[in-house]
């Protein structure tokens, strides 16, 4: 069997960056509804069209009052004044208040004319159309003034902003049902090697199912985008060229296994006749096969085939890539610092990515192999291993990134 060397291996910093540089947001934008806005990017700025709340409105239980009439109230020294009328949240206020008069009034309920407070209901005693006031209330208390919240006319969420549940409140209080976000990166997932086998159907002798397609699937949609999974494609070189074509109206495309060196491993050579491939081989463990390339102005990814090989990579440079193109900001490495509970190797001349469970302060090593796709599963995150560094001692203090 003929086998091409890897050419020089590239080291993971230059990798990630040559991958960022090569890809832009997109500037697609598409309209959806609020109930389907969670995790988008707002593409417009949002101008308050009316004022939040649109009303002077009680902001408790109690009774709008002139606060005049309640100086000097207090438990010993209450005020008496006369109810007049009753106004329940949504009611439009008949009646206006004169001196010595008050309004029973519940929360959210618009506040009638003349009044410009409200005494809580705990702070009364009611008796027949009568009230006792025992405490002084001054003018605006408890009472929510039009426009506190929102004002009418004013920026309320800037462009480029994540919708979370709170800005997705914002949206509803303007009474808009549909926003402009911008669009997600459409990722086809193509999956290649006569060896490979579809989900859901019979294994032939000597195949293993397609876990990369839904690895990867899911690294996507967590990250802002559009999974697209295609059929395998076998190890041909017109098959596999046809399958690239077909996929290249998407945003990225991910190729899983084929980037590695042997004879019938033909991703490198198509993609050099197709595009530019930036880089093929990076110094990590694992995934040492990475590809990268230009094709018609697209990011295509050939990840390695073994399934931990092709989800650590996921995570370390597709999911960068993605987060920029959905102006998403870059996911915060979440650490914890923990000590090692056995010795392990380190893999001279490349960075090594340790898959780790973490017990109280140990990180677990529970890397097997890179077709083991339970090394992943298992992890809570992972320990990075300098190139320069051959063994890492029991109980060494260990960085955990989780995943």
């Amino acid at each position: 069997m003929k086998m091409k060397p890897f050419g020089a291996l590239l080291p993971y910093e230059e990798a990630l960056k040559t991958v960022l540089e090569n890809v832009s947001p997109l500037e697609r934008v598409e309209e959806v509804p609020i109930t389907a806005a969670m995790g988008r990017v707002l593409a417009r700025d949002i101008i308050a069209t009316h004022s939040t709340p649109p009303f002077d409105r009680a902001a408790m239980d109690g009774y709008a009052v002139k606060a005049r009439d309640t100086f000097g109230a207090s438990r010993r020294n209450a005020r008496l004044l006369t109810v007049i009328d009753v106004i329940y949240a949504g009611m439009i206020p008949q009646k206006r208040l004169a001196a010595r008069q008050c309004i029973q009034i519940a929360t959210g309920a618009k506040m009638p004319a003349g009044a410009d407070a409200v005494v809580m209901v705990e702070d009364t005693d009611k008796e027949g159309d009568q009230v006792k006031i025992m405490r002084a209330a001054s003018p605006r208390s408890h009472v929510s003034d039009k426009g506190e919240d929102i004002k009418q006319g004013e920026l309320v969420l800037a462009q480029g902003v994540l919708l979370d549940p709170g800005k997705i409140g914002v949206l509803a209080s303007q009474g808009m049902k549909r926003v402009t976000a911008y669009a997600q990166p459409q990722v086809a997932v193509l999956p290649t090697g006569e060896e490979v086998g579809e989900v859901g159907r019979k294994l032939k002798p000597g195949q293993v199912y397609d876990i990369n397609s839904y690895t990867i699937s899911a690294v996507v949609v967590g990250n802002g985008g559009q999974p697209f999974q295609q059929a395998i494609a076998g190890d041909t070189r017109e098959e596999l060229r046809t399958a690239i074509d077909r996929v290249l109206e998407k945003d990225i495309v991910v190729i899983s296994g084929g980037s590695s060196v042997g004879e019938r491993d033909l991703l490198f050579s198509i993609l050099e006749e197709q595009g530019r491939v930036l880089f093929h081989g990076i110094q990590i463990k694992p995934g040492k096969p990475t590809l990268f390339a230009l094709v018609k102005g697209k990011p295509v990814f050939g990840m390695p085939g073994y399934p931990t090989s092709c989800l650590v990579n996921a995570y370390l440079l597709l999911l960068p890539a993605l987060r920029k193109m959905a102006h998403l900001p870059l996911r915060t490495r979440m650490e914890v610092a923990a000590t090692l509970s056995e010795g392990v190797p380190g893999s001279v001349g490349r960075l090594q990515f340790l898959p780790v469970r973490i017990e109280g302060n140990k990180a677990i090593p529970i890397f097997k192999e890179s077709g083991a796709i339970t090394t992943t599963a298992q992890a809570d995150g992972y320990i990075e291993i300098a190139q320069n560094i051959d063994m890492l001692e029991k109980d060494a203090p260990v960085t955990v990134t989780l995943f």
